[in-house]
């Protein structure tokens, strides 16, 4: 499973394939207010190991999960992307756990699940029934030189999610 996931990383930072705005926020849009409404499930070091991660999880994916089902329709997924702290020498600074110390937030990474998406939202963009769209910390739409959907393709038995048995394992503790 490791290496599955490393290979997948490495596909990822190497395919130069460029998304309009990270994804398509003109369908997959940012959720005002998700750090009230969403439940976080999971802090980690991204596996870049340039960046920090905070993942949140609407309640329809969280239940969805508990229940050992896929993500139901109407599910959504967050993850915070920070910049961590570096020292005098430029070496990033780890805390607790080796997690790194956060610096700044970057980014907000959307994946919303829907059956019901517009014909107008390309299957090109989208991995299964889930779509994606990268924000700026202010929620206006960022630009990304990566297609979410094609890093996200090859983890179909984990409904095509990185975190996937974080947050199953989150869903069935509570």
């Amino acid at each position: 499973m490791k290496h599955r996931f490393k290979l997948i990383t490495l596909v990822c930072t190497l395919l130069p394939f460029y998304a309009h705005g990270g994804g398509d926020p003109d369908f997959v849009k940012f959720p005002e207010g998700y750090q009230q409404a969403f439940t976080q499930y999971d802090t980690a070091n991204r596996a870049n190991q340039k960046q920090v991660a905070k993942f949140y999880a609407n309640e329809t994916a969280i239940a969805s999960y508990k229940k050992g089902e896929e993500a139901a329709s109407g599910s959504v997924v967050i993850m915070e992307i920070y910049e961590p702290k570096k020292d005098e020498a430029g070496k990033i600074i780890s805390g607790k756990e080796g997690i790194f110390e956060i610096e700044k937030l970057a980014a907000v990474a959307v994946m919303e699940k829907r059956g019901d998406w517009d014909k107008a939202f390309s299957q090109d963009n989208r991995t299964g029934d889930w779509g994606f769209a990268v924000y700026n910390p202010d929620g206006t739409p960022k630009s990304n030189d990566l297609n979410c959907a094609q890093c996200h393709t090859p983890l179909k038995n984990q409904d095509y999610l990185f975190s996937f048995q974080k947050l199953v394992d989150f869903a069935k503790k509570n």
